[in-house]
């Protein structure tokens, strides 16, 4: 009994050891996990403040207020602070990410901002740069203590209350607005209607800076050019402006001429209106003849080129030389001279073919050629030319019609 005892006090003691043994074995493993399993190490960045009040080494790094990384270093860098700022390798941060440093109280200190935060694309390597023009810093007390005690010395008698012009501003717009509490929200209220619509305008709003920067742009980049136009639009200016007495004067003979044109159109206006009526009559002939006039121009030159060929000086006659070759053919003689288009004149041989057919058979019959005509006969050429004894020159007989080109013509011989 006394040794069953003796053995049942003795075994929480081996538990106890086996417990204990237990958890140091898993704080070892724990130990060993965190030392030798793999980490991503920190990835550093430097980021570049106009100032870094309150910012020291080991102060926070945040991400939408989260805590992912410490400062490494504050160094001043010329007219800059340079920040090397560690963050979680495990923590995805936009390449474009910019850096702000808050302040969450006035006395505590302060940590550097990391927005806006990751969603999708490239992210902040290790190793990166984020210039001043990505980084804010806060506005600091004392700066606007200073601010507020400017504004009240330039507001107060040391500046513009020196002669009491602000009080008497503040009295006399207390009394003009004294009853008018209705009235001055109604134009507040007002106001903040036509703000609404700038504020639903705004994309378009946008858009126009967005068009004017544009052109600002377009002028900047083409400066040699818009230049040269000045240049060239002063020495116009400088031309004028020497030549301003003709201008002068022939700005007033055009108005003395309009004077007298007007003069004249009102006082023949209705003799103006039947010329008008008239030309417009006149035109509306030509444009509906227009076909014929058209072709006229077209043979007229060939014409009167063939008319002066045809005139004989000396003789004072026209010269022609008709040919009748055809007349052992007459339907292609007539078909030739009704239309000189091949296939219509082979259409027409085929129409007048049967019908001329016994000229031709008579033509043949009586000599199977052309008849001769007389000479002179259709040559204008005179009947007879006799020569003078006296002075050997040539004496033109016209009897029978005179044909000359005035006989022609109807004039007298």
């Amino acid at each position: 009994m006394a040794k069953a005892l003796k053995l049942r006090l003795t075994r929480p003691g081996r538990s106890l050891r086996t417990v204990v043994v237990g958890v140091v074995v898993v704080g070892l493993l724990a130990a060993a996990a965190l030392v030798f399993w793999p980490s991503t190490p920190d990835r550093l960045v430097t980021a570049h403040f106009t100032r870094a009040v309150g910012l020291y080494p080991g102060s926070q790094v945040r991400v939408l207020g989260v805590p992912v990384g410490t400062v490494r270093s504050v160094e001043p860098e010329g007219k800059q602070v340079k920040v090397v700022l560690a963050v979680q390798g495990d923590v995805k941060v936009p390449a474009d990410a910019q850096a702000a440093i808050l302040s969450p109280s006035l006395v505590s200190d302060r940590y550097v901002q990391l927005l806006p935060a990751w969603t999708h694309g490239p992210t902040m390597r290790d190793g990166a740069d984020i210039p001043v023009e990505r980084t804010a810093v806060p506005v600091e007390l004392d700066r606007v203590t200073q601010s507020l005690d400017d504004l009240s010395k330039a507001l107060g008698p040391q500046g513009a209350n020196a002669d009491g012009s602000l009080s008497r501003l503040l009295a006399t717009s207390a009394d003009n607005l004294d009853g008018q509490g209705d009235k001055a929200n109604e134009a507040v209220h007002e106001l903040s209607l036509a703000l609404g619509t700038v504020s639903g305008s705004r994309e378009d709003l946008f858009t126009t800076v967005k068009n004017l920067q544009t052109f600002t742009s377009t002028l900047a980049a083409a400066d040699p050019q818009v230049r040269r136009l000045n240049t060239d639009l002063a020495s116009v200016a400088d031309q004028l402006s020497g030549e301003k007495d003709d201008l002068a004067l022939a700005l007033k003979n055009l108005a003395v001429a309009l004077r007298e044109v007007s003069t004249f159109v009102s006082d023949n206006r209705s003799v103006l209106k039947q010329d008008v009526a008239a030309l417009t009559s006149v035109t509306g002939t030509v444009a509906a003849d227009r076909n014929q006039l058209a072709e006229l121009l077209d043979n007229a030159p060939v014409a009167l080129s063939n008319l002066q060929n045809a005139y004989n000086p000396p003789s004072g006659t026209l010269d022609t030389r008709d040919n009748f070759n055809q007349l052992d053919h007459p339907d292609e003689l007539i078909c030739g001279l009704i239309n000189q288009q091949v296939s219509k004149v082979t259409a027409c041989k085929k129409s007048l073919g049967p019908l001329l057919t016994p000229l031709s058979q008579l033509l043949a019959a009586s000599g199977g050629g052309t008849p001769s005509l007389p000479t002179g006969l259709l040559s204008g050429t005179p009947s007879a030319l006799t020569t003078d004894g006296a002075g050997g020159g040539v004496v033109v007989d016209r009897r029978g019609p005179d044909p000359t080109l005035g006989g022609i013509l109807g004039g007298a011989r």
